[in-house]
């Protein structure tokens, strides 16, 4: 998940870069862009090869070193397509991409479980609040693994709203923009976003989304279609890209949209 992702990127002290794989020029895209649904959605039916198709022309634009570093991300996404038929097609597209291999620990989960075990749950739930150790560093992701791990729901919640109030409340006597806490505060949004994504529950998920670094990355408008559905109508935006050269746009729209194709829509 993503907020394991973080974690590991605090825990490698320098920022996540992606690996450049060789250059070249892109090969042939393989389909006509635009088939199956217009310039600016993907119909219901085809909607997963439309949305993906979108997102390889988005990459291709980026020029062909950036487009080789997206194809192991591309790769990542397309194991969780349930089609075989779809699956095996752009299997046959990327044939020759490696897929970064998962993290051997989930460093989060396994400090959760640790102070859980030490402390007991009310032990971690005091350390959390004071950020006291182990929770002093990474403590928005922690404290998201430690959800699942809550002895019922009334102490989920109880997790999930000492987050939101982490989230929503700069440090005392501090402009909440400047505030030295911010980036705590920001991660903690954003994976309270995911959380809240994953628990398909929407007016939460619009608080959190509103309190995180860029509340209009793309990745968050898949995570609320997840909630709301139709996520077919982002196609336009997935192509126009953000206005920059950046490979992030693309890595955001695979990252979102890869939440419904591994779980599917919520229910109504």
């Amino acid at each position: 998940m993503v907020r394991v992702a973080l974690f590991s990127c605090f825990l490698a002290v320098g920022a996540c870069a992606a690996t450049a794989s060789p250059s070249g020029p892109p090969p042939a895209l393989g389909f006509t862009p635009g088939v199956g649904g217009s310039a600016e959605s993907c119909p219901e039916a085809g909607e997963a090869d439309c949305l993906l198709n979108a997102a390889w022309e988005a990459a291709q634009r980026l020029g062909p070193e950036k487009f080789e570093r997206l194809k192991p991300v591309f790769a990542e996404t397309i194991a969780a397509v349930s089609d075989p038929a779809l699956k095996a097609r752009w299997h046959a597209r990327l044939r020759g991409v490696v897929v970064p291999p998962e993290p051997d620990v989930d460093f989060a989960l396994q400090t959760a479980e640790t102070a859980i075990a030490e402390h007991g749950w009310e032990g971690f739930f005091q350390r959390a609040r004071l950020a006291q150790p182990p929770l002093n560093f990474g403590r928005p992701e922690i404290m998201a693994a430690a959800i699942p791990l809550a002895p019922n729901q009334m102490e989920r919640e109880r997790l999930i709203n000492m987050m939101f109030d982490l989230a929503g409340a700069p440090m005392p006597g501090t402009d909440g923009r400047i505030a030295p806490d911010r980036f705590e505060r920001e991660t903690f949004a954003h994976v309270l976003a995911e959380q809240m994504m994953e628990d398909c529950r929407s007016s939460r998920f619009d608080l959190a989304r509103v309190w995180t670094s860029a509340p209009d990355s793309i990745r968050y408008d898949f995570w609320q279609a997840r909630i709301e559905g139709g996520a077919g109508a982002l196609a336009g935006q997935v192509r126009r890209g953000d206005g920059t050269d950046d490979t992030r746009h693309v890595r955001q729209t695979l990252e979102g949209y890869g939440a419904i194709l591994r779980q599917g829509y919520c229910p109504g």
